[in-house]
């Protein structure tokens, strides 16, 4: 047997070489940065909740000991709750008049045809663009010059304006979603155009319809900014969390941001528990 011959025969035989993995800076690279930007997110909600069981005493800056009494004695520190029922007010009927006056101009944007309707779709974006402290201090200018003394109605109005275009824009995107022909099918069987409208038509927008409205709520009660230009002498909740701040929030402060924190991820898991309990019985 030659030489050729015999590597021939035994090449079948010989081991391949293996494979070595390949460590490439994009397999921990992305992890890391999910990691760290992650723990620096949480790091503000943990230091809330941890100090929410401070035994402050004039200041809540360093910790003093650990109590259930801010818990348990919330509005003790009456100014809080005060500013936290304010928010409440605001961010509700705000989100009530900005979900009702956006939904209608989603549709018709979407279902109708009229003059300057391209306008009116680049205009609604520019809230959504503009600094927010130049819609506070225009609406504040607006305001003093119209001769409105600022208070809870002025915060209001301003918040609805701000929170309208959000609103448009969810359900917009969910009406442009729907198709025409199942409207079309309740109009040939005989139903009035409100019939159909709550009937076919609600129903299939309402999913847009609570998330553009639980979206405008959360920019309500969370704004600053704006609140700051048009309050007056009324504080809503980050109102008084930014005075505040100046000598030291109260535990009681960080008690109510923990409990909303708190309120908003239970109500985040009991929508992911509905939601797969449906889509169980929609497989069954």
């Amino acid at each position: 047997m030659t030489t050729i011959e015999a590597s021939t025969a035994t090449a079948p035989f010989a081991r391949p070489n293996p494979v070595r993995p390949k460590i490439g800076l994009g397999r921990w690279l992305l992890p890391t940065y999910v990691t760290i930007a992650f723990v620096l997110l949480l790091i503000p909600i943990v230091y809330t909740f941890v100090f929410s069981f401070n035994a402050a005493n004039r200041s809540n800056i360093s910790w003093n000991g650990f109590t259930f009494d801010n818990w348990l004695n919330v509005c003790s520190q009456a100014d809080v709750c005060v500013a936290f029922g304010n928010s409440l007010i605001v961010g509700g009927v705000s989100t009530v008049l900005a979900t009702a006056l956006g939904t209608a101009i989603a549709i018709a944007l979407v279902r109708y045809r009229f003059r300057a309707r391209s306008a009116i779709s680049v205009l609604l974006f520019l809230p959504m663009a503009t600094p927010e402290v130049v819609i506070g201090a225009g609406l504040a200018a607006q305001f003093l010059t119209a001769g409105i003394s600022k208070g809870l109605g002025t915060i209001i109005i301003a918040h609805t304006m701000f929170c309208l275009s959000f609103v448009v824009v969810t359900v917009r995107a969910r009406v442009l979603s729907l198709d025409p022909a199942l409207e079309e099918a309740g109009r040939d069987l005989y139903g009035s155009p409100t019939q159909v409208f709550w009937r076919i038509t609600f129903p299939l927008l309402l999913p847009g319809i609570i998330a553009a409205a639980l979206l405008s709520f959360s920019l309500s009660f969370d704004d600053f900014i704006i609140t700051y230009f048009t309050s007056g002498t009324v504080q809503t909740f980050p109102v008084y969390v930014y005075v505040a701040a100046q000598r030291g929030i109260p535990p009681q402060a960080n008690v109510i941001a923990s409990a909303v924190f708190l309120i908003a991820i239970a109500a985040v898991l009991v929508f992911q528990v509905v939601a797969a309990a449906r889509a169980r019985r929609r497989r069954a």
